[in-house]
């Protein structure tokens, strides 16, 4: 009887409780449709190549083949600067004796299909060629062979029967503008998990800790001082904002070095990246603090302040998905500081041509921060 006592008393509570029941209820159903959401729209990827001195037979094959774009530029310095620009995903020039083909392979899917399909439309192109030559051999023999005497003509096929029309295979030629062959899908995503796990440890530690000092008093007992809201806000942040500091560091400094991935920007840019998405998180943790009553509470929000940015931010790539699953991203900030990422990783790109995913970031913060110094208004009304 004790046993069921007891077991009524959490019961009661439980139920009282509109956040676990939510968590337990609602959330799994969000989840699940998140789930169907991003894998159901899933579709092949697309991939635009960029054409130089390439035949027009070989054009065609190529954008016969599904999923595949193929422009046509007038020399290798303007497919380049296409390149860089992330407009095309790789360079196919035509040489002497084959194809140089160069990969941006920021994407190892993508660079993969650019070599099915270059090997694809080659078959094409020397099965055809094949066929031509062979067409024309047998006209110009056929026309030989009525000049000729009976015997001769009958010599003469007996001896072209054997005879076989070669036709090389042109040679490719490889280059790579990140990485190289071995270069695979986790190369992709790195970037996108260093903003990952920055964001996720900041917005836990910090959202946790604020709740602490709420739980326990001292946040009331500060509030009853005449510091402004805005001047606890900003205390906070900046103090959190110093560690947050120092986990990027550590974060970076460990991909790198322990990794050994292979960046070609500069990696104070990819710090100060990754440093503002942590300022973000912080702001982040701290406003969802200010709505949670205990640790258990903070803990509830995260299946839903997390899971989309997994699902979101590109690390399931976001190029196989709908363009309406992909308008979702947009107000993920993770999906920002991981483009600005992968173009410093794997393009080399200057903070000044990531203008736009660092105002998007900066809009974040500002946001965030207003929110904040708002949120304290349930616990201090000046």
């Amino acid at each position: 009887m004790r046993a069921w006592s007891i077991a009524k008393r959490i019961m009661t509570e439980m139920l009282r409780d509109k956040r676990t029941l939510a968590l337990m209820f609602v959330a799994p159903i969000i989840i699940i449709t998140m789930l169907n959401v991003v894998f159901s729209s899933n579709a092949t990827t697309n991939v635009n190549i960029g054409a130089v001195s390439v035949s027009q037979t070989m054009r065609d094959d190529l954008g016969d083949i599904k999923h595949l774009s193929i422009s046509q530029y007038r020399s290798k310095t303007a497919a380049k600067k296409a390149l860089k620009d992330d407009k095309i995903d790789s360079i196919i020039q035509k040489t002497d004796d084959g194809y140089s083909v160069t990969y941006a392979n920021t994407d190892a899917s993508k660079t993969t299909a650019v070599k099915m399909a270059l090997k694809t439309a080659m078959t094409t192109s020397t099965m055809t060629t094949m066929k031509d030559k062979l067409k024309t051999a047998s006209t110009a023999l056929a026309k030989i062979q009525s000049q000729l005497p009976a015997a001769a003509r009958q010599k003469m096929a007996s001896q072209s029967t054997g005879s076989n029309q070669s036709v090389s295979a042109p040679q490719i030629s490889n280059h790579y503008v990140y990485g190289d062959s071995d270069t695979g899908f986790f190369d992709k995503i790195l970037p996108i998990l260093l903003g990952f796990f920055v964001f996720f440890f900041v917005f836990l530690i910090s959202g946790m800790a604020l709740l602490k000092e709420r739980t326990s008093g001292t946040l009331d007992r500060l509030l009853a001082t005449p510091v402004k809201r805005s001047d606890i806000v900003f205390g906070y942040m900046i103090s959190y904002g110093i560690l947050a500091v120092f986990q990027t560091l550590v974060i970076i400094s460990a991909t790198i070095w322990l990794l050994g991935i292979d960046i070609v920007g500069n990696v104070f840019n990819l710090i100060v990246i990754n440093l503002l998405l942590a300022l973000v998180a912080l702001a982040f943790g701290i406003l969802v603090s200010t709505f949670a009553r205990s640790e258990f509470q903070m803990v509830q929000f995260i299946p839903l302040i997390v899971v989309p940015q997994v699902f979101f931010s590109g690390i399931i790539p976001l190029d196989t998905m709908a363009n309406w699953v992909k308008a979702i991203s947009y107000i993920i900030p993770i999906k920002y500081s991981g483009d600005a990422s992968t173009a410093i990783i794997m393009r080399g790109t200057t903070l000044t041509g990531l203008g736009l995913d660092i105002g998007i970031l900066l809009i974040f913060l500002v946001v965030l921060t207003g929110l904040n110094i708002v949120g304290l208004r349930r616990y201090r009304k000046v």
